[in-house]
């Protein structure tokens, strides 16, 4: 879901900050849940909560949630993110990092509720667990 600069409110900033801190608890949650099961399938399990920047209305935040596997000691098997919120400059529709006139600067934020994203998590999981 898109977002203009004119409705960075104090009510989106909540929203976001809770899907974020939502998304980080239950990521932890499957990393305490999933390590060992996928250990004993000689895998590494690994998921993380990441965050670039401070304020999500300044242009170059970026939050999302990754779960990676790999096999035990080698390189990555496969890599799922999901990007929760992202703040941008643009110009005409295209990402720029310079402030020009004319430039916007827009927000995205995930359309999928909390329970659309566990269940496409868990499917991931799965995936893996079922080979």
């Amino acid at each position: 879901m898109k977002f203009q600069q004119t409705d960075f409110t104090e009510e989106l900033m909540e929203k976001i900050k809770n899907t974020e801190l939502t998304l980080k608890d239950y990521i932890e949650r499957l990393l305490s849940e999933y390590k060992s099961v996928f250990a004993k399938k000689n895998l590494d399990f690994d998921a993380v909560f990441d965050k670039e920047g401070n304020d999500p209305f300044i242009p170059g935040y970026s939050s999302s949630v990754s779960i990676g596997i790999a096999e035990k000691n080698e390189e990555l098997k496969d890599l799922h993110t999901i990007k929760i919120w992202e703040c941008e400059r643009s110009f005409l529709g295209m990402p720029i990092s310079k402030k020009i006139p004319g430039s916007k600067i827009i927000g995205e934020l995930l359309d999928e509720t909390f329970e659309e994203i566990k269940e496409e998590l868990k499917e991931y999981i799965d995936e893996f667990l079922a080979e």
